[in-house]
């Protein structure tokens, strides 16, 4: 490998962002694709399988062999709310490979005791989330009901343009959510992303089913979503 290539793998590792190093098996020539500029490159459909797989591998294109070697980041988690449905989140999330972190004001809830083994922050979204700098590897789940804490990070979560986000809470509820996004100049299509009633429509009633649910609807996201090949989705302030 040359030293070009393995220092632009190293950057995006530090930078969190995606890349794939595509080596043709026969003649030994590689090429870095960032993944931001898989739309344009001639292997666009195998690269963008190849992301969202998040694995490396093999593929032909034009009666060759690659090698697409493939680096994306740890993908994130972050719940807003140390609540029930998240107590029962938190150990399918560790399964299914989730870097989780959850964060909730109330001290009450944000205990040790409740979630042993997770990365719990007892602060203000507000206050933590640009140390955490969420980003398109990073998906949102907001379980409080408390706009004073689920609405900034939804904030956070719609201008760092996460892979998902999702909202507990009731139609009637959702709707008062969008008039205040709204009212702080966020366009119709960035609020559509919020997926809210969070989860997958699978008739759960209990926290635990809620919370496989939700870890349903955040994989598939991850995997059947490009996630850097779409044109994004701006989610500033309307003109």
């Amino acid at each position: 490998m040359k030293l070009e290539h393995l220092s632009a793998l190293n950057k995006a590792r530090v930078e969190r962002r995606a890349i794939i190093l595509v080596t043709d098996v026969a003649s030994g020539e590689q090429r870095i694709v960032p993944g931001e500029a898989i739309a344009g490159d001639v292997m666009a459909d195998q690269l963008d399988a190849a992301l969202r797989s998040g694995k490396s591998g093999n593929v032909e294109h034009e009666g060759k062999s690659f090698f697409l070697t493939v680096q994306t980041p740890p993908v994130r988690l972050i719940v807003i709310g140390a609540v029930h449905i998240s107590q029962a989140l938190a150990p399918i999330a560790k399964v299914a490979g989730l870097d989780l972190t959850i964060i909730d004001p109330r001290t009450a809830f944000a205990t040790p005791d409740r979630f042993p083994d997770v990365n719990l922050i007892a602060e203000w979204p507000q206050n933590v989330l640009p140390g955490i700098k969420p980003d398109r590897y990073t998906g949102f789940a907001c379980f409080t009901h408390d706009p004073k804490i689920d609405d900034p990070a939804l904030e956070a979560a719609l201008r760092a343009e996460c892979f998902y986000i999702g909202a507990l809470g009731s139609r009637k509820t959702h709707a008062k959510r969008v008039e205040r996004l709204t009212a702080l100049g966020f366009a119709p299509e960035a609020i559509a992303r919020i997926r809210a009633p969070i989860g997958l429509d699978i008739g759960a009633v209990s926290p635990a089913e809620i919370a496989v649910s939700v870890l349903g609807e955040v994989i598939q996201a991850l995997r059947k979503k490009p996630l850097r090949t779409d044109t994004p989705v701006k989610a500033g302030a309307a003109a």
